[in-house]
């Protein structure tokens, strides 16, 4: 790749990048626009859209020194700096969009070159009025200007390349300087009678209508850019290249504006495009200086666009093989873009002819290339930006911003896009989606903004995790959430526990699935494990889930466990529940959690064990909560999980129905307490959904028998049954405390640390 975007007689250093860039920059909007702004918005209005342009421009000179600094800026200029750092597919769609601003600006910069002639046509038409009379439109047309001078100049590039540009560029520059030294020395004789700052025409343009057509006379910064492929040392030249000129369009400007206001009324300002001939101490050196500088930026122009699109087809970014190839083709010897530039030529004829044919063609291509240039600019800017918040440590320019200037290039950038011109932003931006769009079908391997953003977000995820974990410290309990953890070996076996983690860290809580091998860490046991974590990506990315994986290797399960309740989730929190899952079919499995419960309550720990069946999740209908009078740390933690459960899109017809237990005496009181605490807490579960059940027996295993009976007739058809226990009826019970429910769907087991809050 590398060879197809470098020339290979690349010996042009700082000098050029400065050339080009200030002559684009001192160029045809500083003979004919600058003066009509000063008087439609006043030297002040001015001043400020000086200052807002090189709000945007100074923070993306420095932002391309330090990206350039940080990394080998080969053929493609600023395409060549946005694809590597925001991936191919968007710094494709925004390289297209650029080329295209290049493309047009080589018209730009024709149609100025031919309003330089204006004083010849004034001149012809008065002193031989009969060529007036019958070439009237031959004359007057600037077509009969521009499209000539476009062809000779499109021969000289096609024949000649790069070098004749650089030759000439030093001729145009000297004339450039002459120019504006007469201007600035010259005695007006038009002087208003009183210095007004504040000075306007009456009913003049907005003030950014009038920035978007001035706008164009900051982008000579692209144009620099755009010889990076050409230069010999692109990390020395670009950045000290652009900053100087940048910097020297910024004095410069100031101090016409300032003149302009000494010199002239802002009628005459507005009313004549080359006031600054009336004013200079020679006049004729304006169109002159005016034909050089046009002549000059679009020779810039011309020689960058085909650069930008030849790097974009050496990257294959268009669908058609063939087309890449012919694009990125170079001249044998020099690489010059050959076929880049007949598409470039032919574009640019297409925007002379049409502007041709308007009323003020010169405002119409200035407000198109203003569009495409701001959001090129504003990338840039994002991109110096998220580099500084992303930390890579691979970032290692030698020239470095401040992060705060890159963002404040990035807001204005886009922010002024919409106010320039409100239906071209849309445009551009659409134009350039649907490029994205049709690159990222056509090149799915080239990632998009993943490139850029995985550091941007590993960095925000690390920040937010040390907010969570000091916003923790002060009160775990403040607002409960389940940060539940699940280890087990059966994953490949039954996927009950993985759905059920996914629906409660779906959107109230966070959820850490860890897949158990058994054994001592060794090159087998760490091998096996990457290949069981791209398993279980897989199978996440399959059900779209919210569940963070990983695995663990353990000699023992307990020490597995051990290990893992001892260290916070990725979210910063502390993880509070932990889950057990275990088949109906192998009943005794459960005793690996009985094991290790005291483990789990020593610790803090909610316990949840899920014990599935041959049901599953059946409908994921219907949730029944059975609460009895052992329940009483149980009660709120069983409620909550079945209202979490139903924040799933999968259980959205969910329905929840309490069933209470409770000897006969008690039954009024645990309704009201019930009612109570749906009301209060908001819960979405109807009166009626709530149903109390005597159960009178005095031994106490006679009665767990019976509550067991009502549960598994009551809930036969129920898609999840929760069921609450305690440490104390693990002791008196052990295993046979999960039996006896074999009719049933899933069940979940719940104990509660301690008795939570429903707020």
């Amino acid at each position: 790749m590398a060879k197809g975007l470098i020339s290979k007689k690349s010996d042009f250093g700082t000098w050029p990048v400065f050339l080009t860039a200030v002559s684009t920059i001192l160029g045809a909007i500083l003979f004919l626009r600058f003066g009509w702004a000063v008087g439609n918005v006043g030297f002040l209005g001015v001043l400020g859209i000086i200052v807002l342009g090189h709000l945007i421009t100074i923070p993306t000179a420095l932002a391309v020194a330090e990206i350039a600094t940080n990394q080998r800026v080969l053929g493609g200029g600023a395409y060549y700096i946005i694809s590597r750092s925001f991936g191919f597919n968007i710094g494709a769609a925004i390289g297209i969009a650029l080329y295209l601003s290049q493309a047009i600006s080589v018209a730009f910069y024709i149609i100025a070159f031919a309003e330089a002639f204006d004083p010849l046509i004034k001149y012809f038409s008065c002193e031989y009025p009969f060529l007036a009379e019958n070439y009237g439109w031959l004359i007057n047309n600037k077509l009969t200007i521009s499209i000539p001078i476009m062809l000779i100049l499109s021969i000289l590039m096609l024949i000649r390349g790069v070098n004749i540009g650089m030759k000439a560029l030093y001729l145009v520059v000297a004339l450039l300087a002459t120019s504006i030294i007469f201007f600035l020395i010259g005695d007006s004789p038009i002087k208003p009678a009183e210095f007004n700052i504040q000075a306007k025409i009456r009913n003049p343009e907005s003030f950014f209508y009038v920035f978007t057509i001035v706008f164009p006379a900051f982008t000579g910064l692209a144009a620099g850019l755009g010889l990076s492929g050409d230069l010999r040392d692109p990390k020395r030249s670009i950045p000290a290249g652009t900053l100087l000129a940048t910097v020297a369009g910024l004095i410069i400007y100031i101090i016409i504006a300032f003149k302009f206001t000494l010199s002239a009324s802002p009628e005459d300002l507005a009313g004549d495009q080359l006031i600054m001939s009336r004013i200079a101490i020679w006049g004729p050196i304006i169109p002159i200086g005016l034909a050089a500088a046009s002549l000059s930026s679009a020779l810039g122009s011309i020689m960058v666009a085909p650069r930008t699109l030849q790097a974009i087809g050496v990257d294959d970014i268009f669908p058609n093989k063939f087309l890449n190839k012919w694009i990125a083709k170079g001249k044998p010897g020099s690489n010059e873009p050959v076929n880049g530039s007949v598409i470039s030529i032919i574009i640019a004829f297409f925007f002379i002819i049409i502007a041709g044919f308007s009323d003020n063609g010169l405002n119409f291509v200035a407000e198109i290339i203003s569009l495409f240039f701001i959001v090129t600019y504003g990338a840039i800017c994002l991109i110096s930006f998220l580099e500084h918040f992303a930390a890579d440590p691979a970032y290692r320019p030698t020239f470095k911003s401040r992060w705060y200037f890159s963002l404040i290039g990035a807001v204005l950038s886009f922010w002024l896009m919409f106010k320039m011109n409100l239906p071209y932003a849309i445009l551009s931006l659409l134009i350039m989606a649907l490029f994205y769009y049709m690159i990222s079908i056509y090149s799915k391997d080239k990632r998009g903004l993943a490139k850029l953003f995985t550091g941007v977000l590993f960095q925000l995820s690390r920040q937010l995790q040390i907010f969570a974990q000091r916003a923790d410290k002060e009160d775990r309990e403040l607002s409960w959430r389940p940060f539940i953890i699940c280890i087990t070996q059966d994953t490949f076996k039954r996927r009950s526990a993985f759905d059920f983690l996914r629906w409660v860290s779906y959107k109230y809580g966070f959820g850490t699935y860890i897949h158990f091998i058994n054994g001592y860490l060794s090159e087998q046991t760490a091998k096996e494990s990457e290949n069981v974590l791209k398993r279980l990506i897989n199978l996440s990315a399959g059900s779209k889930s919210k569940v963070y994986l990983d695995t663990i290797i353990s000699p023992s399960y307990t020490s597995a466990i051990a290990q893992a309740i001892q260290l916070s989730n990725i979210s910063g929190k502390v993880n509070n529940m932990i889950l057990f899952e275990f088949s109906r079919t192998e009943a005794e499995s459960v005793t690996i959690a009985l094991n290790n419960y005291s483990l789990m309550t020593s610790t803090g720990f909610d316990v949840c064990i899920l014990n599935t069946s041959y049901k599953g999740f059946g409908y994921k209908k219907d949730i029944h909560i059975w609460i009895t009078s052992q329940d009483y740390e149980n009660a709120n933690l069983m409620i909550l999980l079945g209202y979490i459960l139903m924040g799933h899109p999968e259980w959205k017809k969910g329905v929840i129905k309490i069933f209470a237990v409770y000897p006969e005496y008690l039954l009024e009181s645990q309704r009201d307490h019930l009612l109570s605490l749906i009301t209060s807490g908001r819960l979405p579960i109807s009166p009626g959904n709530i149903e109390l059940i005597s159960c009178d027996e005095n031994k106490e295993d006679k009665e767990d028998k019976k509550i067991k009976q009502i549960i598994c007739s009551n809930s036969i058809d129920a898609d999840l049954t929760i069921v609450g226990f305690s440490a104390s009826s693990i002791i008196k019970k052990g295993l046979a405390l999960f039996s006896g429910f074999e009719d049933l769907g899933n069940v979940l087991f719940v104990s509660s640390n301690k008795e939570k809050e429903i707020k």
